[in-house]
């Protein structure tokens, strides 16, 4: 199950991780969202232990979708050692996703 990420405990789960992270910025009513939330939650059971894969409401959490300039949803941003080293824009398949952790592992 992804994590649910807040702005409270942004920093603590995705900024101070030591596995890579998947961040999924999202929210409720957002169609294109609910396309990519199954995916998220497959590779987050798929990389469970390797990789860090949790889930930000826009709507209710917007201090760090701003920081990062996410002005569209759904937007994926894949974090290591802090910084952001992959964005992907709207829906994508699994296995982008899935390349984009890979090659942090």
């Amino acid at each position: 199950m992804a994590l649910e990420i807040t702005d409270a405990t942004f920093d603590e789960v995705v900024l101070k991780s030591d596995k890579p992270v998947l961040v999924d910025f999202w929210a409720a009513w957002c169609g294109p969202c609910r396309m990519v939330g199954p995916i998220i939650e497959q590779i987050s059971d798929e990389y469970e232990g390797k990789a860090v894969v949790g889930k930000v409401d826009v709507d209710a959490n917007q201090e760090f979708a701003a920081k990062y300039g996410v002005r569209n949803i759904p937007t994926v941003l894949v974090f290591q050692n802090g910084e952001v080293v992959g964005r992907q824009v709207g829906v994508s398949p699994k296995n982008v996703y899935a390349e984009a952790l890979d090659s942090l592992l």
